[in-house]
């Protein structure tokens, strides 16, 4: 008799127990140096190349979000995962193309890449079309301006690609619902100064969108500096899972 797709080894259990362990220390320890509680941030288990059966042995460890960032992925593993019985709440964190939006907001419950008007209508028609309540989004920001990456843009009067029409957009739309920002922290930039910018987009996006309020900030290397600086979720993969299996 062989294992199901989804049956847990114990030796990987115990694998990924260990990684949560320490993880959750981490964010523990700088909460405290933060003075926050820690039921203010949320781990979300970045999984994307690891098999749906981690997803499970995660959820049986009490990890309730985790994050994909390719939809081809993304999308049968979902699948895979609902059909042992769990149901995480999925983030959709990777950049995502017009094409794509129907098929992610079948499974995803966030989305915390959108960074163009385009965009923010693609997922706004597909959601208002496939599901039976908002879908969460989070506007990706560019940090550093530079329009060559993804992400917003801060400050730019950019009809398409500056952060207020991206969250004016969303929040606008039916079918979503403004959560707050996501970003990443520019190559080359220390993460406090990077986590301390973002601090101040995320403030003013509050002024304007009161409900606005998730922060999507901080990996496995620098996860205490986004919490430093309010991060309501990091987003963490090699820290809590290993590393990642080569793609053949």
């Amino acid at each position: 008799m062989t294992d199901s797709p989804t049956t847990v080894r114990p030796e990987r259990r115990a694998e990924l127990a260990a990684g949560l362990a320490r993880v959750r220390a981490r964010v523990a320890d700088a909460c405290a140096a933060a003075g926050r509680d820690t039921g203010e941030v949320t781990l979300v288990a970045v999984t994307k190349t690891y098999p749906a059966v981690d997803v499970v042995a995660l959820a049986g460890l009490g990890v309730t979000d985790v994050g994909e960032n390719r939809d081809q992925e993304a999308a049968p593993k979902a699948v895979e995962v609902a059909g042992a019985g769990v149901t995480p709440r999925w983030h959709f964190i990777g950049r995502l193309q017009r094409n794509k939006a129907r098929s992610v907001v079948r499974y995803a419950d966030v989305v915390q890449s959108v960074d163009s008007v385009r965009l923010a209508a693609a997922l706004d028609t597909a959601a208002s079309e496939v599901r039976d309540r908002p879908l969460d989004v989070l506007v990706q920001v560019s940090i550093d301006g530079d329009p060559a990456r993804g992400g917003a843009l801060p400050g730019v009067a950019d009809p398409e690609r500056g952060l207020d029409p991206v969250a004016a957009a969303v929040a606008g739309a039916a079918g979503l619902r403004l959560a707050g920002l996501m970003a990443v922290a520019p190559l080359g930039w220390e993460p406090d100064r990077a986590f301390a910018r973002l601090a101040e987009v995320a403030a003013r996006l509050r002024a304007d969108h009161p409900g606005a309020t998730a922060v999507s900030a901080g990996m496995s290397g620098d996860l205490e500096s986004a919490i430093n600086h309010g991060a309501t979720h990091v987003r963490v993969g090699s820290a809590l899972l290993g590393m990642r299996p080569t793609l053949g």
